[in-house]
């Protein structure tokens, strides 16, 4: 992690005032995407991506998903390319607004822990889009979610996952699974790391996900008020597919996302 890398200050005296104008946004862009949930997605929700052809639904969840992260003071930017059609994307982990950030560039499939299904409106409109839902520590459910995976690519869908296993804290990069790479080499499609990235005045924030102890209604409400930055989406150069080597994968795909993360001087 470079060391120019900070935390937000606790003190902001224009918190307050944020919450003022985001709260009503943000009930107006709940509704709307509970309307995009039952109507559009319901509609086309098995649509995917031909030749880079990017079908409706997609570019609905893409702008639903920007203007999101617009209203938590996020300006979404793409650094690179992501592959066209079937692709699994394997990203760093840092909170509940990673789904929302890549979404806001490419749609996807995501894996996702199995208490969110339950969670009120927000399992809804995960599972209206697609999402696959993993209990963590279950070596059946993990075997049932690659299955799964390696269906949706199958039939043309990207996936998204998380191969640290969990949020990381204050930066940290954590060690990525590599079982989960089996799913791209059984599908015979391309992994692409993605690595997500809070920006404020040229430099990283640290601690713009989850910090230590904070619950997810907790960083909800102190991102909602939090002061604007930028939120890099950077998609980096595709890991070979190995069929034994699942472990080199995903060292490959962690090297690459660590060193986009680090900050760069002027």
């Amino acid at each position: 992690m470079s060391t120019d890398a900070v935390s937000t200050p606790d003190r902001d005296l224009l918190r307050p005032l944020r919450y003022v104008w985001r709260v009503p946004l943000l009930l107006v862009h709940i509704v709307l995407g509970i309307f995009l949930c039952g109507g559009i997605l319901t509609w086309n929700r098995h649509a995917v991506m031909k030749n880079g052809r990017e079908p409706f639904t997609h570019r609905m969840i893409r702008a639903w998903s920007t203007g999101l992260m617009r209203i938590f003071g996020l300006r979404s930017v793409r650094v690179g390319q992501p592959m066209p059609d079937a692709v699994l994307f394997v990203a760093n982990h840092t909170s509940w607004i990673d789904i929302e950030l890549l979404h806001s560039q490419r749609a996807a499939c995501f894996v996702a822990k199995a208490e969110i299904a339950g969670w009120p409106l927000v399992g809804w409109l995960a599972s209206s889009g697609g999402t696959i839902f993993h209990r963590r520590g279950s070596n059946h459910s993990l075997a049932a979610v690659m299955q799964v995976m390696v269906e949706r690519m199958r039939e043309g869908r990207s996936v998204a996952v998380f191969p640290e296993g969990g949020t990381g804290h204050n930066g940290v990069l954590k060690v990525f699974h590599a079982r989960i790479f089996q799913a791209a080499v059984d599908a015979e499609v391309p992994v692409q790391p993605v690595a997500l990235r809070f920006v404020r005045d040229g430099r990283r924030q640290i601690d713009a996900g989850f910090r230590s102890h904070e619950n997810f209604m907790q960083n909800f409400l102190r991102m909602l008020g939090g002061p604007t930055m930028d939120a890099e989406v950077h998609f980096l150069e595709p890991v070979q597919i190995s069929s034994d080597g699942r472990r080199r994968m995903a060292e490959l795909a962690r090297e690459r996302i660590a060193a986009a993360l680090e900050d760069r001087p002027a």
